[in-house]
């Protein structure tokens, strides 16, 4: 309906509209009952798990909170009694330090294994989602270059129509993480979607109707999303507190990487008739994120948080030895 009348920069506006609404929610979400303990808010932390508990319709525990003063915040791992005497400077070069202090805590000989297999799981894993979206606008266009377009109409909504279908396999995506990652695990849910995603592909590599190759290409989808839902999850989980903000940021941007290379290598291979090498392609990466992720030392269902990397006899803390 946009994209033929305007262009796509309205149909982005108009895209990001009902994400203002999330604006209306904010003063309802509650802050993390862990942080505000740990920044000594005990009281404030108290009011939150009594209103969860409410909500749940039970009772809390007996016992008291209390802060454990040995363990910080990444924000403040570096800070000190004489933190404010220091100048604006000193201070920004103290959080300098401080912040590259933890991302070198990542290549450590207790997490540097972890890390490094987090970091190909997510490139994977973005990279085949974004492959998909984009395999998927490519054998839809009718203006593709290769005369045995899977997807080929003479209607030029038929683009926007497959994508549409396409995305609504997000849901059912979404939901089959749900119900299998706390029955088999993040490992093997996430390795079993790639799996998945990967069964789903390979027919594409032979020519078929329109109706199957967009089938294939929806179950593909799914499996994809359903990998990354539980992946984001899995990385939170996998850090200790100390770093955990950093891994996790510095996994999600080896994703962007493969994010960005993904139109380079999809785009280019489908507009210039190699298809089989294309599938071929997602087909290794996805295969191996999968072999990745059986590696990963730890599979934190049903584990408590780690706090520390110090703790590393604990079978908890994700240290490969």
């Amino acid at each position: 309906m946009v994209m033929p009348r305007l262009s796509w920069r309205w149909l982005l506006a108009v895209s990001c509209l009902p994400a203002f609404a999330l604006l209306l929610f904010y003063s309802h979400v509650p802050e993390s009952p862990r942080y505000l303990c740990m920044k000594g808010r005990i009281n404030d932390a108290y009011n939150i798990l009594e209103k969860i508990a409410l909500l749940n319709q039970s009772k809390l525990p007996p016992g008291e909170l209390v802060p454990d003063s040995t363990i910080g915040l990444d924000e403040e791992s570096a800070t000190s009694e004489y933190t404010p005497l220091l100048s604006t400077t000193e201070k920004m070069d103290l959080d300098f330090r401080s912040g590259f202090q933890s991302f070198l805590m990542l290549f450590s000989s207790k997490v540097i294994r972890t890390t490094l297999l987090l970091w190909e799981l997510l490139f994977g894993n973005v990279f085949s989602y974004y492959a998909i979206i984009l395999l998927t606008s490519e054998l839809s266009s009718w203006q593709s270059r290769c005369g045995s377009n899977l997807l080929k109409s003479e209607n030029p909504d038929s683009l926007y129509i497959n994508v549409f279908i396409s995305n609504l396999a997000e849901l059912p995506g979404i939901l089959l993480s749900a119900t299998i990652v706390d029955r088999i695990g993040r490992k093997l849910t996430v390795a079993f979607t790639f799996v998945l995603a990967g069964i789903f592909l390979l027919p594409l590599v032979y020519h078929q109707s329109a109706t199957l190759t967009m089938s294939f290409l929806f179950g593909a989808r799914m499996s994809t999303k359903a990998a990354y839902s539980v992946a984001t999850i899995y990385v939170q989980e996998l850090y200790p507190t100390s770093v955990r903000a950093t891994g996790a940021g510095a996994a999600n941007a080896a994703g962007k990487v493969g994010g960005m290379i993904c139109p380079l290598v999809a785009v280019g291979l489908v507009t210039s008739c190699q298809i089989t090498e294309a599938i071929i392609l997602f087909e290794v990466l996805m295969a191996i994120s999968a072999v990745c992720v059986m590696f990963i030392p730890v599979d934190t269902k049903g584990q408590k948080l780690c706090d520390s990397i110090d703790v590393s006899d604990s079978k908890q803390v994700v240290v490969g030895q």
